[in-house]
């Protein structure tokens, strides 16, 4: 990237941010401290106003905006498949917002870039393969979400366990949200059970946006919180079984919400589901309500562990 052009973007991500620190400048276009100084203070030359606060970082002076920003081919191309991405993979709130927003960009495109994207636009698909969430369950309350997250403020859940199928009503101090395995969370400090819980925001049935704020320098990051307890994929277990294709029907959208991967057909009779299982005792009772019909390929703890099932059923029983 020659000079003029960094330049530029230095500018644009002054304007992104209140506070930009010089190391982040650096870290982006893989440039030294010093020709971050040099770059600064040619902007400053030219008369615009970056202001500097030691120890902290550079902001651009309240009032000051750039002109339209111009993008180029490539950008344009990447924002239509982050539109793709969000219409499939973000909640009903953010796919409006995402929507509008896209339309101001494509307003200041030039001509040639418009064409680029009509072109583009059917050539380009993101599938999901979510089961279809109820009424009961809106899927929109992303943008509640964020917005508690910007202001620190205290979130009113009424929300639905899956592992014993209960609602409860839950006030929530959010340090972050995550989207993984198709699904996005809520990590939040629980006041009813005293700890950091992960909501997954499509077992939501309402959200409140409080009033009140909490300090949000009393919890942990939503990094730190990963590192502490978030190593998903290293607990998860693959699980492999097969079904008759007459019985694979019967589960019905079940499969989604046990952890549901991959489905592939094996012959004319048998199809093969692969899950993420976070928890073999949790998913091998759910396999017990399919008795002898299933046949477990992989791994060998489950197997085990539905022995141990079965002896405890036999146990209570006699």
């Amino acid at each position: 990237m020659n000079r003029i052009d960094r330049l530029s973007a230095i500018l644009i991500q002054l304007q992104g941010k209140k506070i930009v620190k010089a190391a982040e400048i650096a870290e982006r276009f893989n440039i030294s401290l010093r020709t971050v100084y040099r770059d600064v203070r040619a902007l400053q030359e030219a008369g615009v106003p970056v202001g500097a606060e030691a120890g902290t970082g550079y902001y651009l002076v309240e009032g000051y905006h750039l002109p339209p920003v111009m993008f180029s081919r490539e950008e344009a191309a990447a924002l239509l498949t982050g539109e793709k991405l969000m219409a499939n993979l973000s909640d009903h709130s953010n796919r409006k917002e995402f929507s509008n927003a896209m339309q101001k960009i494509k307003a200041v495109l030039r001509g040639s870039e418009k064409d680029f994207l009509e072109s583009l636009e059917d050539n380009i698909a993101v599938v999901s393969r979510r089961p279809p969430v109820g009424e009961e369950f809106p899927n929109r309350f992303l943008s509640d979400i964020q917005h508690s997250l910007g202001k620190q403020l205290i979130l009113q859940l009424d929300y639905f366990a899956l592992h014993n199928e209960t609602h409860t009503k839950r006030d929530v101090e959010p340090i972050g949200i995550i989207f993984m395995n198709g699904y996005w969370h809520l990590i939040a400090w629980c006041r009813l059970r005293h700890g950091y819980r992960d909501f997954r925001m499509d077992r939501i049935k309402n959200v409140g946006v409080s009033a009140d704020n909490y300090d949000k320098q009393r919890h942990i990051t939503l990094k730190e919180y990963m590192d502490r307890y978030g190593e998903y994929e290293t607990q998860a277990h693959m699980v492999k079984i097969r079904f008759p294709k007459t019985h694979a029907r019967r589960i019905g959208d079940q499969k989604y919400y046990y952890g549901l991967v991959e489905e592939q057909l094996i012959n004319d009779e048998c199809i093969e589901m692969t899950f993420l299982a976070p928890c073999l005792d949790w998913f091998g009772r759910w396999l017990l309500i399919w008795g002898s019909i299933p046949e477990i390929v992989t791994p060998v703890a489950l197997t085990e562990k539905m022995q141990e099932l079965a002896l405890e059923i036999k146990a209570h029983y006699l």
